[in-house]
């Protein structure tokens, strides 16, 4: 007989990337008409947020490396969404900018948030407890940020 903690049903780590892998599911009918990946709408809510960034801060807001990042950044700067530049400052630092067509589709992609937001909402997830949810997400976030299995 297997032991409970050992049931799929009952791991965090199952239901989390399964949420998650849905949820990117949900996101690419409203983004691949406008030829975008979900990697590349994360890149573009950061440079919503804040234009102008150098790629290590992309990737640090992303929890992502920069060895991600930078590929996903040259195949959006050859669509004409972003442009990366040498920082004036420090010519070692790539600077990542949006074109005039990257700013347009945030008009573009506005009903997007609320679109999914609204294929999330369900009886234990609603706008009223969606903000406890993510609090609840990002201590999860912050913890395993700081987690080192075999250090």
């Amino acid at each position: 007989m297997i032991k409970e903690e050992f049931k799929l049903d009952n791991q965090l780590c199952f239901r989390l990337y399964t949420a998650s892998r849905l949820l990117t599911q949900a996101y690419h009918p409203l983004l691949s008409k406008y030829g975008l990946t979900y990697p590349q709408y994360l890149v573009l809510l950061v440079l919503w947020e804040k234009d102008a960034q150098p790629v290590n801060d992309i990737a640090r807001r992303l929890f992502l490396e920069t060895n991600t990042v930078t590929p996903l950044l040259q195949r959006m700067e050859k669509e004409g969404i972003i442009t990366r530049a040498k920082g004036k400052k420090d010519g070692r630092q790539m600077i990542v900018s949006l074109t005039k067509e990257g700013k347009a589709l945030q008009k573009k992609l506005a009903d997007v948030p609320f679109t999914v937001g609204n294929a999330v909402v369900c009886e234990s997830v609603t706008p009223e407890t969606a903000p406890d949810l993510l609090q609840k997400l990002d201590g999860i976030i912050e913890k395993l940020s700081e987690y080192k299995a075999y250090s």
